[in-house]
């Protein structure tokens, strides 16, 4: 054997065993960026957040500050808008009809978006795992009364318990609290864990007769050991695939429900931290269409981009979290 080919083995065997070193979850990793896609998702989701945490810093002006004689200004780049008048470059994107500035607006609006993308997400899992959790490990009553819950909520429909829930508690003290944000919380939370939950009680369901869980049993480890350490990190990946999607689903129906009038309660607080919403925005910018067609395409712009990115990166995560892809690299 020569030493070239010596050298190309020695170097082959040590590929295979640091392939063999590393865990599921940094090969899920290295799938997951090397999906350029899904790397794209990523960058632009970050860009959001920052944008979201930082709006105080980078807004150019006050969201909520009247600017006498602004009103309906067209984006710094026109010209000439259809009502004769012409952007100015102190407002990047325009102002609506009491001259606020669009740009300053939208980037307030983020936080509201991503707030309620991530916030209800977290605890549809939570609730989601614990259910599906108890019903597929316990199994008999346990299960049958569990699964019955499960489908009793995912018989009402979404979108029309939303509208009815903020409706029937607008006026009361949770619908007060952080401006009705709270409320729209509970009401994207109180239904949509069932999905989470019959995922989880599928994979425990397939899990808990393998030789680990077993082996457990056998030596006497409890029941929330061998649920929270045993299983609960095996019936992740799927989870984290279904609420990357989740995500997107929250901001979309936060849109929806702003641009019926039914989100984010409108605030005169300069120092509060949620002040409008990207769906409160698209239904300024409805009223106001023909004046000023942007108002109502700067946040739809921004909700079709992050309802993507976060697409992108479902995608992308349930090809890399795919026990089907292990070892193909």
């Amino acid at each position: 054997m020569t030493t070239s080919s010596a050298n190309a083995n020695h170097i082959s065997t040590l590929h295979a065993a640091e392939k063999k070193s590393r865990t599921p979850w940094q090969e899920a990793w290295g799938r997951l960026i090397r999906n350029k896609v899904a790397v794209l998702g990523i960058i632009i989701i970050l860009a959001f957040l920052l944008m979201a945490i930082f709006a105080n810093l980078i807004a150019p002006h006050n969201p909520i500050q009247l600017n006498s004689g602004k009103g309906f200004l067209p984006p710094a780049w026109v010209d000439s808008a259809a009502d004769g008048k012409k952007g100015e470059a102190d407002f990047p994107l325009g102002t609506d009809t009491l001259g606020r500035d669009v740009l300053s607006r939208v980037l307030y609006g983020s936080r509201v978006s991503m707030m309620v993308g991530f916030a209800p997400t977290f605890i549809i899992i939570t609730v989601g795992m614990f259910v599906g959790m108890m019903a597929g490990y316990y199994g008999g009553r346990w299960d049958n009364f569990l699964m019955r819950v499960t489908d009793i909520m995912y018989g009402f429909p979404d979108l029309l318990f939303f509208i009815i829930a903020l409706i029937s508690l607008r006026d009361t003290w949770i619908g007060q609290f952080m401006n009705g944000l709270f409320l729209l919380f509970f009401a994207l939370a109180l239904i949509n864990w069932v999905g989470i939950a019959r995922i989880v009680r599928g994979q425990v369901l397939s899990l808990k007769q393998k030789e680990f869980v077993e082996a457990a049993r056998s030596i006497g480890v409890k029941d929330s050991q061998i649920m929270f350490r045993h299983l609960l990190p095996n019936v992740w990946g799927p989870v984290i695939v279904q609420g990357s999607f989740l995500i997107p689903g929250m901001i979309i129906t936060e849109a929806i429900l702003g641009y019926l009038g039914l989100g984010l309660k409108p605030t005169t607080n300069p120092d509060a931290f949620f002040i409008t919403s990207w769906g409160s925005l698209m239904l300024d910018g409805q009223t106001s269409i023909n004046a000023q067609p942007y108002l109502l395409l700067s946040p739809a712009i921004c909700v079709a981009l992050i309802v993507l990115s976060f697409t992108f990166l479902g995608d992308g995560l349930r090809d890399a979290l795919d026990p089907r892809m292990r070892g193909s690299q």
